[in-house]
C-alpha cells in the first residue's frame, strides 16, 4: 500500500492499541489508505506506529513491544500514545481474547466480543486485583471506567443496524483478502471441525501438544450455527495471567457475568477512555490452542473498522482530545505515574 500523506501528530484523532504482531497486521489491513510517518517523532515515546486512515477518521495503531504482553505494558504503551498524539478522541484496543460459553451465550470460535457496562461495571474488570480476606475469600477491588458516550452511542447504532440488515464486518475482511492474498491464506477461517468445547472440569492431558488424544466423551455437543461469526456485548475480565482453567473460567462468568478473558484491557480504561473488541480464538480452558487465533484477530479488526464507520467525524471533532482527561493516581495497574515521570 503507497504511503500517500504525511501528516503531523495533531491530525490522528483515533487511537488503535493491539498485544499481538497479528492483531496490528489485522488492524493495518483495515485502512483505507496508509500514511507515512509523521516528523519529529519524540524521543522519549518508544512506541513505533503505523498510520492510517479509515473511513473519516485519521487513525494511529501500536502494538505492545515483543515478548511483553499484560496490562502493565498496555498501559505504558498507552500512555506514550495519549501524550504525543495531543488530539486523540478515543482509543481501541483491539485483537483477540478467550471466550466464555454458557446456555445464556451462545459463544463460538471466530465470535467478537464487545466490552459493554453492566449495572455493576464499566464493561472491563481486572479480575485479579484485589484482597484476600480472613475468610479466605478473594475480594475484587476498585473500579474501571465505562468506554466514552461517543462510542457506546456508536456501538448501540451498530448494533441495530445489524439487527435490521444483518451483519456488514465480513465486507471488510473480503476487501482486505482482495488486497493482501497472502492474509486470505494465513488469516482464513480454520475448518469449524477444530471448534471443540470441552466440559469444564476436564483438563488437557499435558502429554500431548493437541486435542488429538482428548477425551470424545468429554466434548459438549452443540447444534450447527448457521451464522459463522456472532456479536456479544458483555463484560470483559482481564488480568495479568492467561485463562486457561474451565472452572475457575465459569466461577467467574457465575460470579461477574464475563463472557471473555484477555490481558491488557485494564490497563487503559482509566487513563485513555476507549472501547475493546476481542475476535475469540478458544475458551479459556486448558485446550487452549493458537490454531484461531489469525481469524479471530481479523473479524475483531473487521467489526472494528465498520464501527468507526458509523461514527461521524463531526461528532469526533466536537469531542474534547483525551488529554484533557485527567490521568487517575489510583490507577488499577499502579504504574501511570512512573511512565508520566519518564514523559514529562
Amino acid at each position: 500500500m503507497a504511503h500517500n500523506l504525511c501528516l503531523s501528530h495533531k491530525d490522528y484523532t483515533v487511537g488503535w492499541i493491539c498485544a499481538l504482531p497479528l492483531e496490528l497486521a489485522a488492524g493495518a489491513a483495515m485502512l483505507d489508505e496508509e500514511h507515512a510517518t509523521p516528523p519529529r517523532h519524540p524521543q522519549n515515546d518508544h512506541n513505533t506506529y503505523t498510520f492510517g486512515r479509515i473511513g473519516q477518521h485519521n487513525v494511529v495503531l501500536a502494538c505492545l513491544p515483543a515478548g511483553s504482553i499484560g496490562v502493565t505494558s498496555a498501559a505504558k504503551v498507552a500512555l506514550r500514545m495519549r501524550f504525543t498524539f495531543q488530539q486523540l478522541r478515543f482509543g481501541l484496543m483491539v485483537g483477540i481474547g478467550g471466550g466464555v460459553p454458557s446456555k445464556e451465550t451462545d459463544i463460538r470460535l471466530g465470535d467478537i466480543v464487545v466490552s459493554s457496562p453492566t449495572r455493576r461495571h464499566g464493561g472491563v474488570i481486572q479480575y485479579d486485583l484485589g484482597k484476600t480476606s480472613q475468610e479466605g475469600r478473594f475480594e475484587r477491588t476498585g473500579t474501571l471506567n465505562k468506554p466514552p458516550e461517543l462510542l457506546l452511542t456508536a456501538v448501540s447504532n451498530l448494533q441495530a443496524a445489524h439487527l435490521r440488515k444483518g451483519d456488514g464486518f465480513m465486507g471488510p475482511l473480503a476487501t482486505a483478502f482482495g488486497k493482501y492474498p497472502n492474509m486470505a491464506h494465513d488469516f482464513a477461517r480454520p475448518n469449524g471441525q477444530t471448534d471443540m468445547l470441552y466440559e469444564a472440569a476436564y483438563d488437557h492431558p499435558r502429554e500431548y501438544t493437541d486435542c488429538s488424544n482428548c477425551m470424545a466423551g468429554k466434548l459438549i455437543a452443540r447444534d450447527v450455527r448457521a451464522k459463522q461469526s456472532v456479536v456479544h456485548y458483555g463484560l470483559i475480565a482481564s488480568g495479568n495471567q492467561v485463562m486457561r482453567h474451565g472452572v475457575t473460567r465459569d466461577k467467574l462468568r457465575r460470579e461477574d457475568g464475563a463472557i471473555c478473558f484477555e490481558m491488557e484491557a485494564a490497563g487503559l480504561m482509566d487513563d485513555f477512555p476507549c472501547l475493546v473488541v476481542r475476535g475469540i480464538c478458544d475458551y479459556a480452558d486448558s485446550h487452549k490452542s493458537k490454531i484461531w487465533q489469525p481469524y479471530a484477530a481479523m473479524v475483531a479488526a473487521c467489526y472494528t473498522k465498520e464501527l468507526l464507520n458509523v461514527v461521524p467525524g463531526r461528532h469526533v471533532t466536537s469531542t474534547p482530545p483525551i488529554t484533557n482527561t485527567k490521568i487517575s493516581g489510583t490507577s488499577t495497574n499502579r504504574v501511570t505515574h512512573g511512565v508520566c515521570e519518564v514523559l514529562l
